[in-house]
């Protein structure tokens, strides 16, 4: 049985079964789930109907991903899955899907940060990078335009507290089973705080059923 994109093979609302009026059609075919995997890149063409293509990423390890408050965009390293929604055998396989969490390499977005607002980003105090960043020597113009720009740079804290250990939390927001790129946004405000609680919770629970394993 080859995969079916139609609907007359389902149940009608009130129970009954469809009798199939036809068979199957080229146009209803469905294809095999990529389950794009993190690793080393290898993405494969697929031809469509109409001739056009489709990008089934096989393995991705990094993309394009936005911070959406400060309006920038980076390349970046894709670290881990660390949530997802639908299913925890995808965190488990490490398996990249649309709106699954993921944590990325923070240090572009920093030096963005940096260069931009000439402020130090998350550092440890008595770091030599911060003298550097400060005392960076600017033209008058640009001195104007960094202490008006100085004026509204703020991060969360929360936000701020994962760019010091240099992993950020985002979300992918492209499909990479169909577009052979894993691009997303950077997780802000209240949606970051409602997955960093579901992280944890899921945390206290795997440890729990280890601990329960142990005295069985």
């Amino acid at each position: 049985m080859g995969i079916s994109h139609d609907s007359w093979h389902k149940r009608r609302k009130t129970g009954g079964k469809r009798k199939p009026m036809r068979k199957k059609r080229k146009y209803e075919l469905g294809r095999p789930a990529a389950n794009t995997k993190l690793g080393p890149i290898r993405v494969r063409p697929v031809r469509t109907r109409g001739g056009n293509k489709k990008f089934r990423a096989l393995r991705l390890d990094q993309g394009n991903f936005a911070w959406a408050s400060e309006c920038c965009t980076r390349k970046t390293r894709i670290i881990d899955v660390v949530y997802n929604a639908s299913n925890n055998e995808l965190v488990r396989t490490k398996t990249l899907v649309k709106n699954a969490i993921v944590v990325i390499d923070a240090s572009p977005f920093r030096a963005w940060y940096e260069s931009h607002y000439v402020l130090p980003l998350a550092r440890r105090k008595g770091a030599k990078e911060i003298s550097e960043i400060v005392n960076k020597k600017l033209g008058k113009k640009m001195e104007q335009i960094v202490k008006s720009r100085q004026k509204i740079a703020k991060v969360e804290q929360i936000l701020e507290e994962q760019f010091m250990s240099g992993r950020v939390l985002a979300c992918l927001s492209s499909r990479p089973g169909q577009t052979g790129r894993a691009d997303g946004y950077i997780l802000e405000g209240k949606e970051l705080e409602f997955y960093l609680r579901k992280i944890k919770s899921k945390k206290v629970k795997n440890q729990f059923l280890f601990l329960v394993l142990q005295q069985n």
